[in-house]
Formats: C-alpha cells, structure tokens, sequence
C-alpha cells in the first residue's frame, strides 16, 4: 500500500511537472510570436522609410527647373511674344504662349517634357498664321538647344508652305 502512495506521488508529480511545463512552452511561444511581431513591425517601419525618401526622390527634378516665363520668337513676325511654362510633374510643363505683330501670330499650347537639358520634347498644338498662311502642327516634336544661342528651337522647322521657320524659346 505504501508502494501504491508513492506510485500516485510520483505519478502526480509527473502530472504537475508537464501541465507546468506546457504552460511555460505556451508563454515562450507567446513571448516568441511577440518578438517576431515587433520585429516585422521595425522592419515595415525601416521599409516605409526607405520607400518615402524613393519617392520624394522621384518627385525631384532630373534636370533644372525651367517653370516660368521665356521670350518666344518666330524667323517671319517682327518682335517677340511670352510663353509661360507651369511645373505639372517631374521635369513635364504645361506651356502656353504667343507672339503676334498686326494679323500675324503664332500661339503654342500643349506639354513639354525635359529629357535632358539641351533636348525638350513638345506634344500640343503650334498654331500660326503668317502672310495670310494659316498652319497647324499637331505632331510630337522637339525644341532643342543647337548650341547657336541662348534659346531652344522647334526642331519641326519646315513650315506650311515648305520653307524653313525657326520658332525659338529664348532662355
């Protein structure tokens, strides 16, 4: 009988040893799951850092800001006219102008891209009326910096009645 006593002891005792250890197994992974959880959380933080300062980056200008006001010239009307570029993107602009002497003008209306520095690219509408001579050009061009003075010029020189015209942005 004495030997059966000690028998449910021991059997009690292993019963209390492995429900305490259960319990404890349960808190570690508690405790673990709690330490990759907030592990995951600082490295997300780390991550929406890194990808805000990418994105203020991309937001950034490659090439110089050329917002503003720029003379605008055309080789057929005497003087000059304004063209306004407004900043609606990374390196893109909203452009409008127009230079125009008696019935004569010239508007331009439409976006233009800086692709580098010496290269703009242009999609819109150019507009003219020159000795009479109505021309519109539609078609995706480029004003570009020949190095020849300080303007950038429409690259789609020909005009409507097949001469050259040299339509320029002065910087």
């Amino acid at each position: 009988m004495v030997k059966l006593l000690a028998y449910e002891r021991l059997l009690l005792l292993l019963s209390v040893i492995l429900l305490s250890c259960n319990k404890n197994i349960e808190e570690y992974e508690k405790k673990k799951l709690t330490d990759t959880l907030r592990i995951i959380d600082s490295v997300n933080a780390a991550r929406t850092v890194y990808n805000d300062s990418i994105r203020t980056l991309n937001k950034k200008d490659r090439y110089r800001d050329i917002s503003g006001s720029y003379r605008f010239t055309h080789s057929e009307i005497a003087g000059s006219g304004k063209v306004r570029f407004t900043k609606n993107g990374r390196d893109e602009y909203n452009v409008s102008g127009k230079i125009s002497s008696g019935s004569d003008f010239v508007a331009i209306e439409g976006k233009i891209k800086a692709v580098t520095m010496q290269y703009l690219n242009f999609e819109g509408v150019i507009e003219q009326k020159i000795n009479g001579k109505k021309f519109r050009r539609t078609a995706k061009t480029s004003f570009k910096d020949e190095k020849k003075g300080p303007y950038w010029r429409l690259q789609d020189k020909k005009g409507g009645e097949g001469f050259v015209e040299y339509i320029d942005i002065h910087f």
